[in-house]
């Protein structure tokens, strides 16, 4: 049975990853390295955690998120349906189970808002995951916080967190952010981030909870 610590430890796979953001940093996007997938992983993993699923499930969360951005290496358009036929190609040589593989790489292939479809709980969890990714931390050196409205927002997110209320009823997930609004008004998230919020509703709605978005302790949804 292959564990999430082996695919984190794969040498190909830290290769892809890093040759991944690589490839992003030319084009002058955000972080989308080591540091974001291994959130990723981690977010994934415990909301399906959270919500009462089996250890294994969370676990091929997890595999999901450490994997999902890896087609960013060949280019940035359809890098979710790419990622997905490369993990799958990464998870056969490592000997995971055909059925597991499937799960893994059908969540990769669904994680982006502008064309996936959470039709499982690890794709949900992981799209959950992945979008609740929005910190300064991402922007890059270089980045111009003044001109592009993304390092800006980034930037202005000093702390941002997904959490589970699985005592609620319906159970909730929900992003709970920090924005500084003297560095970016809370209108520019929006403004940029709309889609994602929607596919995180619906991603929700799978993992049959409510979703809601605090942004500096007031509820937006």
């Amino acid at each position: 049975m292959i564990k999430p610590r082996q695919v984190i430890e794969n040498e190909r796979v830290q290769y892809m990853i890093q040759s991944a953001d690589a490839q992003l940093a030319a084009l002058g996007y955000t972080e989308h390295g080591l540091r974001h997938v291994k959130l990723v992983a981690k977010r994934a993993g415990y909301i399906l955690r959270q919500l009462g699923y089996p250890r294994r499930t969370a676990e091929l969360a997890e595999i999901a998120g450490y994997l999902h951005d890896i087609g960013n290496l060949l280019n940035r358009e359809h890098h979710a349906q790419t990622g997905g036929v490369l993990a799958f190609h990464v998870l056969t040589e490592m000997g995971m189970p055909f059925e597991e593989t499937i799960e893994v790489v059908r969540a990769i292939g669904n994680h982006h808002e502008e064309d996936g479809l959470p039709a499982t709980p690890i794709s949900a969890a992981l799209i959950l995951a992945d979008k609740s990714d929005v910190h300064r931390s991402r922007v890059r050196p270089r980045g111009d916080i003044r001109s592009d409205i993304h390092d800006r927002v980034n930037f202005a997110a000093i702390a941002s967190h997904v959490r589970v209320d699985a005592s609620s009823s319906p159970p909730r997930v929900y992003y709970d952010i920090k924005i500084d609004t003297s560095i970016a008004p809370v209108m520019e998230y929006f403004q940029i981030f709309l889609s994602r919020m929607l596919i995180a509703a619906k991603a929700a709605k799978v993992l049959k909870c409510r979703f809601d978005l605090y942004i500096n302790k007031t509820k937006m949804t």
